[in-house]
This record gives C-alpha cells, sequence and structure tokens, in this order.
C-alpha cells in the first residue's frame, strides 16, 4: 500500500558517485519514485552539479554526510538533513508532507538551495 503524497512535492537526494551508501540507497530510491508517481523525485550528483549548488541564495549548505534529502512542497524547502538509507524514512516523510505536517524551513540557506534544485528538476537536468 502507497501512502498519499502531496502532488507539488520534490524530493531530491543530494549524494556523491563515490559514496557507496548512496549507490547502495539509490535502487531504494528509484522503488519509492514508482512507488510515489505524484511526488518527483530526484537524484542530485552534489559533485555534477556543484557550480550550480554553489549559486543558492543565502550560500549553499555543506552536505558532507550522506545520503541527504532536501523536501520542497509548495515551494518551500520543509526538510533538509542527513537520513538513515531505509526506504521505511523516506516513507514516512512523505505520509507527512501528504498530511501537509512538514512546515517550512526557517534557514535561508536551506530555502535557497530548495529553489535552485526545483530550478534543476524543471530543467530535465537531474535523474528522475
Amino acid at each position: 500500500m502507497t501512502t498519499p503524497v502531496a502532488d507539488d512535492l520534490l524530493v531530491a537526494c543530494l549524494c556523491a558517485g563515490w559514496c557507496t551508501t548512496c549507490e547502495a540507497y539509490r535502487s531504494v530510491f528509484a522503488d519509492l519514485a514508482r512507488a510515489h508517481p505524484q511526488a518527483r523525485l530526484v537524484w542530485v550528483d552534489i559533485e555534477d552539479h556543484s557550480d550550480a549548488l554553489e549559486e543558492a541564495e543565502g550560500g549553499a549548505p555543506d552536505i558532507d554526510n550522506f545520503p541527504t534529502l532536501l523536501l520542497v512542497q509548495g515551494g518551500e524547502a520543509r526538510f533538509f538533513g542527513t537520513v538513515l538509507p531505509h526506504a521505511g524514512v523516506l516513507e514516512r516523510m512523505l505520509a507527512d508532507a501528504g498530511r501537509g505536517a512538514l512546515a517550512p524551513l526557517a534557514d535561508p540557506a536551506a530555502q535557497g538551495l530548495g529553489r535552485v534544485v526545483g530550478a534543476l528538476a524543471a530543467s530535465g537536468r537531474l535523474d528522475g
């Protein structure tokens, strides 16, 4: 059974190609993308897109731990942080987003990153 998810939800997994944890999580993330077609799940290699990410208003937040997820709903970043690479973690976040339970983040850097990732996703330059 899939959880209802708001259709204006963008979920970006921010990872690096050299990260073995990310590589293992990629198939889990892809399965979740297929299970939740009403949400847009995209994969962002932070090294391949470093120039765009550094242009985020407020400065790009450091991404030192992987996988890091960014959830953007209604054009606002609602979650930005490192997660355990398990399907259930993201499933719970998707359920929270579907209920409108994720408040916008106050961090301007996370909001700027959300806008940049949203633009990358809209441009078709991301996997997912």
